[in-house]
């Protein structure tokens, strides 16, 4: 008996892309648990992220063995897109700093083999979750995929910005101890769970199923999200910056920016990566609220005449 008997294509080609992310999301943080000088800093923070990764295929994988998605059909197709999604943009967020803060400042020998290794395949992981991206819309089933609108762009942007903030916030050091920056962490997860919510809600095409809530909640999200976008644009520099808060302004006096370290190693710049990105999501967020309005007057003039 073939070990594929009774199972559709959809099935066996899911099965295929979970075992490859798996895979590839297992060999990093295995050749990082065993190599010492790869546990310290940024290491440490990619080999929390990858086990995450492995952990959250590995859940599905069994979730899809005891056929639970044939019990939320409606509903599994767009977790599985959003799932894909943003493991995407964690996993080649990863292999970028990773690789950035290792490769070339380790000396040729096992370690930076295993350095070299472990990047390539967390970039692989990052791959087999875009083909998941890619399969979920291509496959039949209960999700509508289609080219994004302008305001899905800048929402994905909103999104993608989200993760990259992220990625900075898993060394604590940034903002323990600190009530004002764990109210900045706090607003980016709020945000970044929000838009979360739509994302999925988008997928599982349920905007068109309640086209006068989806909307009310769209316009709800962005505003709050400004709002408190805003409370973090200006509360996190102003603790890591200002000496009259605790903050630090020199990055010259930051000991972890030495040159002869790799440059994802200076707390004080990753400091500074998220003061950017604040901003940058902030004024995503205005100009998401500015198309929606420009919509809304745009179809209200429509309907004058």
């Amino acid at each position: 008996m073939s070990l594929f008997s009774g199972l559709d294509s959809v099935t066996i080609v899911g099965y295929f892309l979970r075992l490859g992310q798996l895979l590839s999301t297992c060999v990093p943080f295995s050749l990082v648990a065993v190599e010492d000088i790869l546990q310290e800093g940024i290491g440490n923070q990619c080999f929390i992220i990858w086990c995450f990764c492995f952990s959250a295929s590995l859940l599905i994988l069994l979730a899809e063995l005891c056929k639970i998605q044939s019990r939320i059909p409606q509903y599994w197709d767009g977790f599985l897109h959003v799932y894909a999604y943003y493991f995407t943009f964690i996993c080649l967020s990863v292999s970028i700093i990773f690789g950035i803060t290792y490769i070339q400042y380790l000396p040729q020998g096992p370690v930076q083999n295993h350095a070299i290794t472990a990047t390539a395949f967390s970039v692989m992981a990052s791959v087999l979750y875009a083909m998941e991206v890619a399969w979920v819309c291509a496959r039949p089933g209960n999700i509508r995929c289609f080219v994004p609108t302008t305001q899905g762009l800048i929402r994905r942007l909103e999104n993608a910005t989200a993760c990259a903030i992220f990625g900075f916030l898993t060394n604590t050091d940034l903002y323990k101890d600190q009530p004002a920056l764990i109210w900045c962490v706090v607003v980016y997860s709020i945000c970044f769970i929000l838009g979360t919510v739509g994302y999925f809600v988008n997928g599982c095409d349920y905007d068109r199923r309640l086209p006068t809530l989806y909307p009310d909640f769209l316009v709800g999200q962005t505003v709050l999200s400004i709002l408190l976008y805003t409370t973090a644009v200006v509360l996190w520099p102003l603790y890591q910056f200002d000496e009259n808060f605790g903050g630090q302004p020199q990055r010259s006096n930051d000991m972890t920016c030495n040159a002869e370290l790799p440059p994802t190693l200076c707390v004080w710049d990753q400091r500074l990566a998220v003061a950017i990105l604040t901003a940058m999501n902030l004024l995503a967020y205005v100009a998401d609220s500015a198309y929606m309005a420009l919509v809304f007057v745009k179809q209200h003039s429509a309907h004058e005449f």
